[in-house]
């Protein structure tokens, strides 16, 4: 018999997935000006009013206790989420206006103040440890807006916290009415049996860690300065650049098979960048976070970590053949799944919540060497926002994430209503302006690019950038 302590009201059982975000949170506080933190943004066709926007998201928000929770151990040594009976303080919500003359160019565009002010935003830390979110509206030139939510990665990944504004949106349609947290689960099991199975999981995840390392692994150095925050570059496709980037991953990589594509072009942009640095190592590592859930399995999963992980291994010798690589990255994707490594990830973590959240930290410094992965990967196909909110259009949606460091250098893609985005997010320092110019120009062209029919299956042959000196 499965023996399982049962969450009581107030307390949400942390699993080994949340613990690994968890100090990954505290490592990031140690070596960069915040923690784990992410930023998701709404762009509306139309202004919205500072007070009503506080106003419905106080009350919405005032639902769900748990976005002031914070981490506790059990008598049993098991991590949970303290949740208090009610919400304790009104939401962090700042409002800025932007008045441009001559009017301000798109958001992604140099000169525009939009995203500079978004990412003083994405880096501005939590006042304390039981504050989780935090909104910021900007009003553009009296004719556009942008809401973001900041959010501490320990209460979302990235599609909860979709499916959280998502909530939102049904509470203001139903008019405020209460209980809309009610389909929210909250409780989870301890996960205090079946040791033989995590210690066994845990033995394979060693096995694997082992065998990446075998190739020195190629990453950026990390900066010293331990108060820097991020920097992010947008990269937004038209509904038609979207399409050709859909029908260029089928034709290269197979149906559905838009994550191995993106990954492909995003190798190429990294190596050419190596390249340049004359990086002795020849073996990079993506580390890629993968959520196959439901939308339905969302709301039940709302708040904390439900992601799985896959790491896909290249050596710089096939990285210019676009068709080797794809091929390489879904024959691991393949054998990753069939040996169960996204299962042993899951069961070999548990094992984690014992040490305190400064273990991990010794772990990256010690066996890995200071290297976790040359850069981090995450694309989110699905969205389950409605069109608009508050009476205003929704034309887009895209996250500005603050990547684990090491490796301080991560790739976003999401798609929303017919586009895709793209968002580089990397440590203040990282690269130079000319060397993210030239990323994102490379990622973007080779992503739009319409092979030639004589360039069939192999386009991307011999490609590298060229950096400028």
């Amino acid at each position: 018999m499965r023996f399982v302590i049962p969450s009581s009201k107030n307390r949400r059982y942390l699993s080994g997935c949340d613990w690994v975000i968890g100090s990954l949170d505290y490592m990031m506080k140690q070596t960069t000006c915040a923690g784990n933190m992410s930023q998701v943004v709404l762009v509306l066709d139309s202004v919205l009013s500072p007070s009503e926007v506080t106003k419905h998201l106080g009350r919405f928000i005032s639902e769900f206790p748990v976005v002031n929770g914070s981490i506790s151990r059990d008598i049993n040594i098991c991590p949970y989420w303290r949740m208090p009976g009610k919400v304790e303080a009104g939401i962090n919500f700042t409002s800025h206006n932007i008045e441009a003359t001559p009017p301000s160019p798109p958001l992604e565009k140099e000169g525009s103040e939009v995203l500079p002010l978004l990412t003083e935003c994405a880096n501005r830390p939590f006042k304390d440890d039981q504050e989780h979110l935090a909104f910021h509206l900007v009003n553009i030139e009296d004719r556009k807006s942008c809401l973001a939510m900041a959010f501490d990665h320990r209460l979302f990944d990235a599609r909860g916290a979709e499916s959280f504004l998502a909530l939102f949106q049904q509470y203001l349609g139903s008019n405020g009415v209460d209980g809309i947290s009610s389909g929210v689960s909250l409780t989870a099991p301890a996960h205090l049996s079946e040791w033989m199975k995590k210690f066994l999981a845990g033995r394979n995840i060693n096995r694997k860690i082992i065998s990446l390392s075998e190739n020195p692994l190629a990453a950026l150095p990390v900066p010293d300065d331990k108060n820097k925050g991020f920097r992010f570059r947008l990269i937004r496709f038209s509904e038609q650049e979207t399409k050709t980037i859909y029908d260029n991953a089928y034709r290269t990589a197979g149906y559905l098979m838009e994550t191995p594509y993106l990954l492909s072009v995003i190798m190429q942009a990294v190596d050419g960048l190596f390249m340049r640095r004359k990086f002795e190592e020849e073996s990079y590592l993506a580390a890629v976070s993968i959520d196959m859930r439901t939308n339905e399995d969302i709301k039940q999963e709302l708040f904390f970590n439900h992601v799985s992980y896959l790491f896909f291994q290249a050596q710089r010798d096939i990285v210019n053949n676009r068709k080797e690589l794809v091929n390489s990255i879904k024959l691991q994707m393949y054998d990753q799944i069939k040996a169960g490594v996204p299962r042993d990830i899951m069961e070999a973590s548990h094992l984690t919540r014992i040490a305190p959240l400064s273990f991990f930290k010794k772990i990256v410094d010690g066996p890995l060497k200071g290297k976790i992965a040359t850069f981090i990967f995450s694309h989110v196909s699905k969205n389950p926002l409605s069109p608009e909110l508050m009476g205003a259009k929704i034309e887009d949606v895209f996250h500005m994430p603050r990547v684990p460091v090491p490796p301080g250098l991560g790739f976003f893609s999401n798609y929303f209503n017919g586009r895709l985005n793209l968002v580089i997010s990397y440590l203040d320092g990282l690269m130079s302006d000319d060397e993210v110019d030239v990323l994102g120009h490379f990622i973007k062209e080779k992503l739009t690019e319409r092979p030639s029919p004589l360039a069939g299956e192999g386009q991307g042959e011999g490609e590298r950038i060229e950096y400028p000196m």
